[in-house]
C-alpha cells in the first residue's frame, strides 16, 4: 500500500490579507483542514461527505 501525502491548498474562502486563513487537503480518504499560519495546532479530519455538506451549508450564507 502506498501512503499519499496531503496536498495542501489555501481555502478559496480565505482572505488575501492572511488574517484568517485555512488550508485544505482533499486528496486523501479523509479531508484535512489546518490553520495556515500555525501548523502546530493540528488538523481537523472529516469524511468527504461531511465536508461537502459543511461547505454547502456555509455557501448558503446562513452563518
Amino acid at each position: 500500500m502506498t501512503e499519499t501525502s496531503p496536498n495542501w491548498h489555501k481555502s478559496t474562502y480565505s482572505g488575501n490579507d492572511n488574517d484568517a486563513c485555512i488550508e485544505v487537503a482533499d486528496n486523501l480518504p479523509r479531508v484535512l483542514v489546518r490553520d495556515t499560519k500555525d501548523h502546530t495546532k493540528g488538523e481537523l479530519s472529516a469524511a468527504p461527505a461531511a465536508w461537502s455538506a459543511f461547505t454547502a451549508f456555509v455557501r448558503t450564507g446562513a452563518i
